[in-house]
């Protein structure tokens, strides 16, 4: 949620850092946190109202999935022992829920600093790790994380009847007293209960992720939760009283009537001051919740655990905004089409005319996108996400009543459950309120076969609008509403509708061009096309379709009302009667605004003309001996976060992965992690260097941590060996990459030391995460690892890094090319090397996306090959399996 731009000049707000400040700040650190610890995040949306300059909010809703097998839920017994799991416990984070849903003032950036959590990634990753070991869930009986209230809830949660012992949680630092101790909400905690029988177990499990674990507390018979501190007796209260949750409270609300006149026909300011339809639609693209968002969207990884379905931009262009996100669920072992499905609804607009028909839209919204995405509505689960101005009076009590009351309507309707939800009463800063906020996340399974994308498919199709009627009150006719839903649901299944969109803010005007962006097809409306100021009104429920070829709306949606809007053209042009738009300038509308904020590519790069020569070898490699599957030793350096993909992708190929997580909490844990290093390199034919953020990519560079644990002489004599006796190969990928370059081993097959005229990879240049899919292109086919390519094929492959730029001397890049060490560029559309934004996501010298050691058997790319299998990323073009493992793998045959 945030403030319009254009009136950060005009409000002044005292007291508070600036709004570019904010969303600038709170963007780069939401997505940094969800990138490190391996999360994809497949749809990211900021809505924009001038009331949000009362107070930023970020939303996120997160699905996980576990086997049912996994999980165990038993009640605690006396004697059972609760472990304090992962972080360490600090002044960070002190009052910090609470912080979180008051009101605050001027005075609140210098005295609620200690209110906000430090996060640390990489821990959280180690957590989700030993979670997914089913021999390590089951056996937990219960589980909380810290969040609210830190150990008081969290482990006062656990059982009725506890004694805490405060002297056990592990510190940050000195000097926290018990009260401190038992309210901080540092991160990255969980509190476990297990038997203590199975104490050495777990513990074992804990150290063997790096974690640090920690017995902290006992479940009693007597239901008291009791705190001692220094020996010292600090809390004693009765289960009893706890589970009275307070004194009861009553208060009186107050509805305010609705006295301004609707929305959903209001024609934007911005249309009517138009001269001209074109003018118009272009002003209407420019407007905030509507203009592009690309530039925030792509600070986010969305291809991290090879379970992406649909990127959050599709088309070969990849402009077209997906309707939500998509995933594979993520199967450990076997394959599965099994695909989950999230899409979100909100409008601040028709909130603050209405917090009723707000939040009833927000769950039709979701609701509707999440089915033109392919979900079955019937079947569908909700989320409420609820953000309201502190309840001072019984008129702002009506806010949140009425917003739930119309979420109630439609969920009764429609006939969907909301499984709980999340509240903020938070939303005042001195007299500025923010807009009443319900947001609604609807969520379901579906086979992935059957999810569709947005983006226009091909030229001729015939596309329909569809939606529910509305009564005088804007109330949706929802009897009609689920009959189109389902049907909508159906035709998608049959394969009778190949693309779908949701008509939100903008109208069928802004829906049309975005759906025509990404393939840069266009569109012809029927002519004549009458009303044309309606395509720029909000439509409720609104649907649009692009029939599959052959497909008869009049069959596919019998009894069903429609309005046949055009078809889809071959001409890059929106034709709507007398008025062309080219989509050139309808994609330059609709990307420019938000672009000094969100830049979502750099301006040109002058470069000389780019090496494009080709090199191909015609001596196969292969080891002098044969493996029959070949075992891959993949080192997990804390913070590294792609090692599961990289597993996939090399077992899928035929080879045994051997996932090692590297120990560094102690000086004897480092020791013991060197000696099974050198053990399993000496067992290994390949090493793999998978991506993530290797100690957080700190200090001074990703991949440096990696690099220096290299060098330890032993693991150093041991990679040698591996090249020079065992015949082996490298591959490093992204992170790894960063780690091989650091070490010397591209391009120069050996671990030395770096000079100042060594290639490196640097920011990129845009300075900030890209995470896209590129087109590169094979340049050599002298490596192993590209056995299996052909000099000139093209693949389009997944990025996702924020220092990916390879730099190096004019001289040293000329030598590599001509040595064949150059083997793989980044192509534009046309196939052709370059060094524009985005098609070269960080502005590598040469376009250089790959290279390999002098003999080839190390190669170091940024692009992830291992997040790709069959049906995922589905609204992307081109051949998207690189066959980098299977090649590998072959080397050893």
């Amino acid at each position: 949620m945030q403030l319009i731009p254009e009136l950060l000049m005009k409000i002044p707000c005292q007291g508070k850092l600036p709004q570019r400040k904010l969303t600038l700040g709170a963007a780069a650190g939401y997505s940094s946190y969800g990138n490190q610890i391996g999360l994809a995040t497949g749809s990211v949306e900021e809505y924009y109202h001038e009331k949000f300059v009362a107070k930023r909010m970020e939303i996120g809703a997160v699905i996980g999935a576990a086997p049912k097998a996994a999980v165990v839920r038993e009640r605690p017994a006396a004697g059972d022992i609760i472990v304090l799991l992962g972080g360490r416990t600090g002044r960070d984070g002190m009052g910090g829920a609470t912080g979180s849903s008051k009101e605050h003032t001027e005075k609140s950036l210098a005295t609620c600093g200690a209110e906000v959590q430090k996060g640390n990634p990489p821990t959280e990753r180690k957590i989700q790790r030993l979670f997914r070991d089913q021999n390590v869930t089951r056996l937990i009986k219960r589980c909380n994380d810290f969040g609210a209230g830190g150990v008081s809830v969290a482990i006062g949660e656990l059982a009725p009847g506890l004694v805490i012992n405060l002297d056990k949680v592990p510190k940050k630092y000195e000097g926290l007293d018990g009260t401190e101790l038992a309210i901080s909400e540092s991160q990255e905690r969980m509190a476990v209960v297990i038997a203590a029988a199975d104490l050495d177990k777990f513990m074992a499990a804990a150290d063997r992720e790096n974690l640090e674990a920690t017995v902290v507390a006992e479940v009693t018979t007597d239901p008291r939760l009791v705190m001692y501190w220094r020996g010292e007796k600090i809390v004693d209260l009765s289960r009893a009283f706890l589970d009275t949750n307070g004194v009861q409270q009553i208060t009186n609300v107050i509805v305010d009537k609705i006295t301004k006149s609707s929305p959903f026909n209001k024609v934007p300011a911005e249309v009517q001051k138009s001269k001209t339809l074109k003018e118009a639609w272009l002003s209407n693209l420019a407007r905030l919740n509507v203009c592009s968002e690309k530039g925030l969207s792509e600070r986010f990884d969305s291809t991290i655990g090879r379970a992406t379905v649909l990127m959050p931009f599709g088309g070969k262009r990849q402009l077209t905004p997906t309707e939500g996100m998509a995933a594979r669920l993520p199967v450990p072992n076997g394959k599965t089409t099994a695909t989950s499905v999230m899409a979100s609804g909100y409008n601040p607009y028709v909130a603050c005319w209405s917090p009723y028909h707000g939040a009833m839209y927000a769950v039709v919204e979701s609701m509707c996108r999440a089915v033109a995405i392919g979900a079955n509505p019937d079947t569908m689960r909700l989320t409420l996400q609820e953000y309201f101005p502190k309840l001072h009076t019984e008129s702002n009590w009506g806010q949140p009543f009425s917003a739930l009351l119309g979420a109630y309507k439609a969920l009764t309707a429609l006939e969907v459950p909301a499984l709980g939800g999340k509240d903020s009463m938070s939303g005042t800063f001195m007299k500025l309120g923010v807009p009443p906020t319900l947001v609604s996340f609807a969520v379901n399974v579906t086979d992935g076969k059957n999810v569709i994308s947005n983006e226009f498919k091909q030229a001729g199709d015939k596309v329909i609008f569809l939606a529910a009627p509305c009564d005088e009150r804007e109330v949706i006719d929802f009897p009609v509403l689920r009959n189109n839903l389902r049907a909508i649901h159906a035709a998608i299944a049959k394969g009778k509708v190949v693309s779908a969109a949701v008509v939100k803010e903008g109208g069928i005007a802004a829906s049309i061009s975005v759906m025509c962006l990404g393939n840069y097809l266009g569109f012809s409306f029927v002519k004549p096309f009458p009303h044309e100021e309606s395509l720029f009104t909000l439509q409720p429920n609104g649907f649009l379709l692009e029939m599959a070829p052959g497909a008869d709306p009049e069959k596919v949606f019998k009894d069903i009302d429609f309005i046949t809007l055009g078809n889809v053209t071959a001409e890059p042009e929106i034709d709507i009667n007398k008025t062309k738009l080219a989509l050139p300038a309808v994609e330059k509308a609709y990307t420019e605004t938000l672009a000094t904020i969100f830049p979502a590519k750099t301006g040109k790069i002058a470069s000389k003309p780019l090496i494009t020569k080709l090199y191909k070898s015609k001596l196969p490699l292969t080891a002098p001996f044969t493996v029959a599957k070949p075992k891959v030793f993949i080192p997990v350096f804390p913070g590294i976060n792609c090692e599961y993909d990289s597993a996939a992708a090399f077992e899928a190929a035929g080879a045994k992965s051997d996932i090692f997580v590297v120990r560094n909490l102690t000086p004897q844990a480092i020791s013991e992690s060197v000696d099974v290093m050198v053990k399993k390199l000496h067992e290994a034919q390949i090493l793999m260097l998978p991506g993530g953020f290797s100690a957080g990519d700190e200090p001074d560079g990703s991949g440096k941590f990696i690099a220096t644990m290299f060098r330890n002489p032993r693991l150093a004599e041991a990679v040698q060996e591996l090249l020079e006796k065992q015949d082996g190969l490298i591959l490093g990928i992204c992170n790894g990459f960063q780690a091989l370059i650091k070490l010397g081993l591209v391009p120069y097959g050996e671990i030395r030391t770096s000079t100042a005229t060594s290639p490196t990879l640097t920011y990129n240049r845009i300075g900030r995460h890209v995470s896209q899919m590129v087109m590169t292109r094979v340049v050599s086919n002298k490596s192993p690892w590209l056995a299996l390519t052909e000099p000139g094929e093209e693949y389009a492959i997944a990025v996702s890094h924020g220092e990916g730029r390879f730099v190096a001397s004019e001289e040293e890049v000329k030598k590599l090319f001509a040595h064949g060490q150059v083997a793989t560029q980044y192509v534009d559309l046309e196939g052709k090397p370059t060094m524009e934004s985005p098609f070269n996501p960080n502005g590598s010298f040469q376009a250089i996306e790959g290279i390999t050691s002098p003999d080839g058997r190390v190669f170091g790319k940024m692009g992830h090959s291992e997040r790709f299998t069959d049906g995922l990323m589905k609204n992307i073009y081109g051949n998207k399996y690189q066959p980098i493992f299977a090649a590998g793998v072959k080397y050893f045959k």
